[in-house]
């Protein structure tokens, strides 16, 4: 098997949404964009699969150096291998890797966030750095477009938060900030246990509206921000934003019933909403 090879068995296993919107680019960009997804696939599942946080910190730390080395020019992961001559067309920097690593550092260091600021700076290293190299691949000519690209990057990790919340607790994690469960009465117990009756309570309902009207926001104020000269390039950013915002209001039409399944969208309604995006461009 082929690095690229690799890298593209990887990202269409994993059955994200992601991949849906890659379909639509030229293969030069299909290529780098799967690539640097599969990268972003190995870091995180070290934190999902790894249950010894030792073993996985060693793991972060073997990526860390893996990186160091490949922008050496001495790549040894087959998603390196694959990454490594996209970085120089499309501006991928090695801080941009090790910043990926250590939102998953992050995660091995703490499962619980104090407020909304701390949770955003978690979202910036998992998700808007992420945000910030695929727009430089899907095509950008304005700098404004990148904070178009980490604004939606919050948009789409608030939206994961809210749906994986049972997942997470299965975990021990808690992604929601401290401060807002207080807020609403909610406690880390009722969550952790994900089980009724208190688990889908009236506060806990009242308190997953608040983080989907933020995460609602997030993606009108990331739709004001991108310029009308990248709207066309940003067309696999918008497919994105698209089916998370279906996935969004799925979760809401479904009051939030999180704790103890995981809601999706069925891979053909996402490539219905690729599929429009890509006709309607926006």
């Amino acid at each position: 098997m082929t690095p690229d090879q690799y890298a593209q068995q990887r990202a269409a296993a994993s059955g994200s949404s992601f991949y849906y919107a890659f379909q639509f680019l030229t293969p030069p960009r299909r290529a780098a964009i799967t690539a640097f997804y599969a990268f972003c696939r190995e870091v995180d599942d070290v934190v999902d699969e790894i249950q010894d946080p030792g073993v996985a910190g060693a793991k972060l730390a073997w990526w860390r150096k893996e990186v160091q080395a490949a922008f050496a020019g001495q790549p040894s992961h087959p998603a390196m291998k694959a990454l490594m001559p996209h970085v120089r067309d499309y501006d991928i920097r090695a801080e941009h890797l090790l910043a990926v690593i250590e939102g998953c550092q992050m995660d091995l260091d703490q499962s619980r966030y104090l407020d909304f600021a701390g949770l955003q700076r978690y979202c910036h290293l998992v998700a808007g750095v992420v945000g910030e190299v695929a727009s430089g691949i899907f095509g950008r000519t304005e700098a404004q477009t990148i904070a178009y690209a980490h604004k939606l990057g919050l948009a789409l990790q608030l939206t994961n938060i809210i749906r994986d919340v049972g997942d997470d607790a299965r975990r021990g994690r808690i992604y929601l900030p401290v401060n807002e469960l207080q807020q609403f009465g909610v406690k880390a117990n009722e969550i952790l246990m994900r089980q009724a009756p208190w688990g889908y309570s009236e506060r806990f309902t009242a308190l997953m509206k608040f983080q989907a009207e933020r995460a609602h926001r997030c993606y009108d104020e990331a739709f004001a921000l991108l310029p009308e000269a990248d709207r066309k390039a940003q067309k696999p950013g918008l497919m994105m934003a698209n089916i998370y915002r279906a996935l969004l209001r799925e979760l809401e039409a479904e009051e939030f019933r999180v704790l103890h399944q995981k809601i999706s969208l069925t891979p053909l309604r996402k490539v219905w909403i690729a599929m429009k995006t890509n006709w309607r461009g926006r």
